[in-house]
């Protein structure tokens, strides 16, 4: 599914949808998506500000970042186990 809205942008959206007056549906409506996104998004993102939501992402790349130099760590340390368990 191709990603339409930044972070900051949905963050944006519920912020506004919490201070408008009209109905959840009908401000889902008039900005283009559909109400079951907008709850993802406002259980996701529910409680943050903008700020907190590009540290999340940070964060996110960094813990990624970090589990492919584990896995590939846990790949040589298999490869040394194998080799040394050879008998030559």
């Amino acid at each position: 599914m191709k990603k339409i809205y930044t972070d900051e942008q949905i963050v944006g959206f519920v912020r506004e949808a919490e201070k408008t007056e009209i109905t959840i549906a009908e401000f889902c409506r008039q900005k283009g998506f559909n109400e079951g996104t907008f709850y993802k998004w406002k259980k996701r993102f529910g409680s943050m500000q903008v700020q907190e939501v590009r540290r999340l992402r940070e964060l996110e790349a960094e813990n990624a970042r970090l589990k492919r130099l584990l896995a590939d760590r846990m790949i040589e340390i298999d490869a040394m186990q194998e080799l040394l368990a050879k008998k030559w």
